[in-house]
């Protein structure tokens, strides 16, 4: 029996999500299909009023990625060369890689090990005279709360730029909507996110003149309708990228949207069903979360000889992975590295279970079984 990764699909996964992907997501891309027009076109704008309604916000600007997302809000949050941004070290690298496209340096945080975010406390302990932005991780969907700092963030200048790309659907401590908050919000629709687009982002500005700034740094700096085929020219304002979403994304997005409180309910059944089958398990410490208010979306234990374990898991055709090996121990950023002992510890004990909306909760007892042999014999077969 195969489980999926958590960044593919398995064979049940396909079975399960056929009326959808020959359905809905289809027929949505059909009609855009025959329309002719594939960029950014009514099509995205409608999604981005969608996201705007579901989250309670006046405004979502549309972009290609995640990624991308938090680029140019760090770029209209004021962030470039000789600033500093806060960042969790756990996180994927698009995260830090955001950060280097402005010209500022990261400054890597360490977390809290029962969450694997960071706290108010590490923040504080970490800001500088250069610091422009902190950049907090909303790992796995859980919310990182830093209201206890807002004050102190604001009177000093610092702009918040949530990464929740874990996190569509997820609340904060008051019960309000990730992303309804007042803060630049960055949201991920990549292929395994709790939402999809196929590739997709979004932005939540905290006014019109941020938004009005987001959609030309969006679109190549250019100020306007550019797609409006009627006018004869256009004018380019400033610097900008070509980061619109695709009217084929949007549209995905759409069909996604409309059935994503089913999709939320399915999370928070099958993590509920992983806490379960896994306790007991001798060596096993789930990543635990208030499902009540989060959308889960990584399921991620702390084990003994945990490389030992995945070999065993994947030679079983169970897709665990590793979320994440910790940026500050990457090459590509070690002149930044400084010393984060909860995420290097976190590091050598971390394993992702597979999860997706499309697992069955038999998938997750045969899971559970295989890591509970895994490690009290280190033999699945």
């Amino acid at each position: 029996m195969t489980l999926a990764p958590v960044a593919a699909a398995s064979p049940g996964a396909e079975r399960n999500a056929a009326p959808y992907l020959y359905g809905t997501e289809l027929g949505a891309l059909a009609e855009v299909l025959a329309t002719g027009h594939y960029g950014h076109t009514a099509v995205t704008e409608a999604f981005e009023r969608q996201v705007a309604d579901f989250l309670g916000v006046p405004d979502v600007v549309a972009v290609c990625s995640g990624t991308a997302a938090l680029h140019i809000a760090l770029i209209a949050a004021g962030v470039g060369p000789g600033h500093e941004v806060l960042v969790p070290s756990m996180t994927f690298c698009a995260s830090v890689q955001a950060i280097l496209a402005t010209g500022a340096e990261p400054r890597f945080l360490d977390v809290n090990p029962a969450t694997m975010c960071t706290t108010p406390d590490l923040v504080n302990e970490a800001l500088t005279e250069r610091t422009a932005a902190v950049m907090p991780v909303h790992f796995g969907g859980r919310n990182t709360d830093l209201a206890p700092l807002e004050r102190l963030l604001s009177n000093r200048g610092i702009t918040v730029v949530e990464d929740a790309a874990h996190a569509f659907g997820s609340h904060d401590n008051g019960g309000r909507p990730i992303g309804a908050v007042g803060r630049l919000t960055c949201f991920s629709f990549g292929p395994i996110k709790n939402l999809t687009c196929g590739q997709g982002g979004a932005i939540v500005p905290r006014s019109p003149n941020e938004a009005a700034r987001l959609r030309a740094l969006r679109m190549l700096g250019v100020a306007g309708p550019s797609a409006d085929r009627a006018a004869t020219t256009y004018e380019v304002t400033a610097t900008g990228f070509r980061y619109q979403m695709s009217s084929l994304n949007a549209a995905i997005g759409t069909a996604q949207l409309a059935r994503f409180e089913e999709t939320a309910i399915a999370r928070r059944t099958l993590w509920r069903a992983y806490r379960e089958a896994l306790s007991g398990i001798p060596g096993v410490e789930l990543v635990d979360m208030d499902v009540s208010r989060s959308v889960p979306h990584l399921c991620i234990v702390r084990i003994p000889d945990r490389d030992r374990v995945w070999v065993q898991m994947r030679s079983a055709g169970i897709g665990v992975g590793v979320h994440y090996p910790p940026n500050h121990l990457q090459p590509a950023f070690s002149r930044w590295a400084r010393s984060l002992p909860a995420t290097e510890r976190l590091a050598r004990h971390i394993l992702t279970l597979p999860f997706h909306q499309h697992l069955t909760v038999d998938d997750i007892h045969h899971t559970a079984a295989a890591l509970r042999r895994a490690l009290s014999t280190g033999d699945l077969r």
